[in-house]
């Protein structure tokens, strides 16, 4: 008999990190080694060489939305075929955008589009400049129906383009690396500058196969859309580079000499680390997603020094709401505490993560006041709902939270979301909910996405034949127990935080070691822009843009 292991089974955090991080390594090699190596004996340097010779080296990067699609096309559309980060070039905070030519030679799946239009809200958002390392044989054509028509298909990029161009004066640069078919041509027409490589680079709306067939003109593609042509002849493109390496200088280069605008100017402070390492946030996390645990322990790992200046902090306890600084940088946090909250003598204990009406109330007025303050606001969810109940009901809890709705939905300040758990029902609405365009939403391995957990969704669907079965003292009918057992499966797998990162409901899966860098990066590129951030974007006054 093998005697038991004394060694303590890793919690759940941690299983779930390896998971992602294995997942992760395997969608960054793209369409695979083979295919890099052509890309090598062509003189060119892979995808994801040449995102990391754009960006400084060391400089934070924030790869969003890596697991789209990453479980459809039976896995033949790793990252949907193309590269979108926020990271750092020549000093400056930039959005970069570059298709990846080892997955269908970088041809645009119905969530490539999804991936651009989101780097181009956060570049229009954050007023940041942003850079397209074009190489893309266009449309996937089998997959047409989700790529060309309707309000967010492909034509919403030139639209965006357009916006970007001629109202917010948001930079756009574009490296034609590869191929550049079709109406993806327009993308770095719509651009500032083209940069184009020497006997690599081709951009046309037809190729030479389809000119000879609707001309019958037999032509090379260097002669019609090569780098020497749109240089020399049709003066579509700007700059001539001899291969990919100086390409993603010279962009450098003209991102160096870029002015910056007026942000917002934050009182920084010097940088303090947090009080506890963040590897101790994986045995934070019960192993039971059920189970409380101490937010505080959670921030403590996050903020400057564990310091959280908490407002209000008798006053419906299972909301946190305090000021707090993140590399130096200033934030009003709120997240939802845990377990069972001990109220004032004679009331009710409360359940941590849900939403009570006196707990909307402090909420919705703290983000007011962060809003006059102009400080970002960082929301950390672990948030199963809002109370439900006559005494909820009497107590006002809709028109709560309907406050607490409309404060979060019409600040101006960046919104950054954290999803350490649950993020489940209205309260997930309340917290900024990705409906609410916050600037940025990131999970942890555990987020747990869905309008309610599974057990709660048995109940509400079977809740009346358990019940009955229970009475009757007899088992669930064999029928409801396989519609039982398949919702609970649905959700399982639903409430799995890559689930969520491949539909885009995330941008990013973050680990712990990585939040705290990540949030300092992200409330560093907020104070790009000083006006409002609301929606994809917002336009300036009328007539200052189109002077």
């Amino acid at each position: 008999m093998t005697a038991p292991s004394s060694t303590p089974r890793p919690g759940r955090l941690r299983l779930l990190t390896d998971e992602y991080l294995a997942l992760a390594a395997r969608l960054r090699e793209g369409g695979g080694a083979a295919r890099v190596k052509r890309m090598h004996d062509q003189g060119k340097l892979s995808p994801r060489e040449r995102v990391a010779r754009l960006l400084d080296p060391g400089t934070p990067w924030i790869e969003v939305g890596l697991l789209v699609a990453y479980d459809r096309y039976d896995g033949q559309a790793p990252a949907a075929g193309v590269i979108t980060g926020v990271g750092v070039v020549a000093g400056r905070e930039v959005v970069v955008v570059a298709n990846d030519a080892t997955v269908k030679a970088g041809s645009w799946w119905p969530e490539t589009i999804t991936k651009i239009l989101r780097a181009q809200e956060i570049a229009m958002r954050q007023r940041i400049p942003i850079v397209y390392l074009v190489d893309s044989a266009g449309v996937n054509l089998p997959y047409q129906e989700g790529v060309f028509p309707g309000q967010y298909g492909a034509a919403r990029i030139f639209y965006y383009s357009s916006i970007m161009r001629h109202f917010l004066q948001v930079p756009q640069i574009s490296g034609v690396m590869g191929s550049c078919i079709a109406g993806g041509a327009y993308l770095p027409a719509l651009s500032d500058v083209i940069f184009m490589v020497d006997g690599s680079s081709f951009m046309g709306l037809g190729g030479p196969n389809l000119v000879k067939g609707a001309t019958g003109q037999t032509i090379d593609a260097e002669t019609l859309g090569g780098a020497r042509t749109h240089t020399g002849v049709s003066a579509v493109a700007h700059y001539v580079a001899t291969n990919d390496e100086e390409c993603l200088e010279r962009i450098r280069e003209y991102v160096g000499r870029l002015p910056r605008f007026g942000g917002v100017r934050h009182a920084l402070r010097d940088p303090l680390p947090p009080a506890r390492p963040p590897e101790e946030l994986y045995e934070t996390l019960p192993h039971d997603h059920r189970m409380s645990y101490d937010m505080r322990h959670v921030l403590a790992a996050v903020l400057d020094g564990g310091a959280l200046d908490e407002f209000q902090p008798e006053v419906a306890k299972e909301m946190l709401c305090g000021h707090a600084h993140i590399e130096g940088r200033p934030v009003a946090v709120i997240a939802n505490q845990r377990g069972i909250i001990k109220g004032t003598p004679g009331e009710r204990p409360r359940f941590g993560g849900i939403v009570y009406t006196e707990s909307a109330e402090k909420v919705a007025f703290f983000i007011d006041t962060a809003n006059r303050e102009r400080l970002p606001i960082l929301f950390v969810q672990d948030v199963s709902g809002f109370m439900v109940g006559a005494e909820a009901e009497h107590s006002g809890i809709i028109r709560a939270g309907a406050r607490f709705v409309e404060a979060m939905a019409t600040a101006i300040v960046p919104k950054i979301v954290l999803t350490v758990n649950h993020a489940s029902g209205a309260g997930y609405y309340a917290m900024a909910g990705q409906g609410f365009d916050p600037d940025f939403i990131l999970s942890w391995p555990t987020g747990r996405m869905a309008v309610m957990e599974g057990e709660s969704a048995v109940m509400a669907v079977h809740g009346p034949e358990i019940d009955r079965a229970r009475n009757e003292k007899r088992p669930i009918a064999p029928q409801a127990q396989a519609s039982i057992d398949a919702m609970r499966a649905d959700f399982e797998r639903q409430l799995d935080a890559r689930y969520a990162g491949a539909r885009g409901f995330v941008d990013a899966i973050v680990t712990p070691e990585e939040t705290r860098d990540a949030l300092a990066f992200l409330l560093r590129m907020g104070a790009n822009y000083g006006g409002p951030h609301l929606g994809p974007f917002v336009l300036p006054p009328l007539d200052a843009a189109t002077r």
